[in-house]
């Protein structure tokens, strides 16, 4: 009997980053941005726990974390995978929607955002975050944000509606 070689058992070298940006729409078609002490508007985000935590679920710790709004993770919609690389690290973007009702943000990381607003995607402010605008870039082309090159790949989801069966 033929003995296989064991594979290499070292993980690989870190080569990525992986997040998640969250698009938060309210009853009104508004998004909601914060404002950066850096300058930057941005989208609530931020990356994936290593510890086997989902893209919904990280979208959702990152939303309740940043702003205190409450989502459930079957409410959160992954459209597009983005990928570009800063600083020779591989940047991997998850873009998520949800929608939620006419909530209260709440500015609850001080040191870092200053206010959070709900913004028409027609009235964006600049500058916005890099990743964020090319999340809001992805979502709505017809804007016509500037943003970095980036890879996109849609994310499809298939339905679990059964009744046609």
């Amino acid at each position: 009997m033929e003995t296989v070689p064991a594979r290499n058992s070292r993980p690989p070298l870190a080569q990525a980053a992986l997040g998640v940006g969250v698009l938060v729409q309210d009853g009104q078609g508004r998004i909601l941005l914060g404002r950066h002490h850096s300058g930057t508007w941005e989208l609530p985000g931020g990356k994936v726990d290593p510890t086997h935590e989902s893209i919904a679920a990280a979208a959702v710790r990152e939303l309740r974390e940043e702003t205190g709004l409450e989502a459930a993770e079957h409410e959160v919609r992954v459209f597009a995978m983005l990928h570009d690389a800063v600083h020779g690290i591989n940047r991997v973007t998850m873009a998520a929607l949800v929608t939620v009702g006419d909530g209260t943000a709440q500015v609850t990381e001080p040191h870092l955002i200053s206010t959070w607003r709900w913004i028409r995607p027609e009235d964006l402010p600049a500058p916005l975050f890099d990743p964020s605008a090319q999340i809001l870039a992805a979502w709505r082309p017809d804007l016509g944000i500037t943003h970095p090159p980036v890879h996109r790949l849609d994310v499809v989801t298939e339905s679990t509606d059964n009744s046609q069966a």
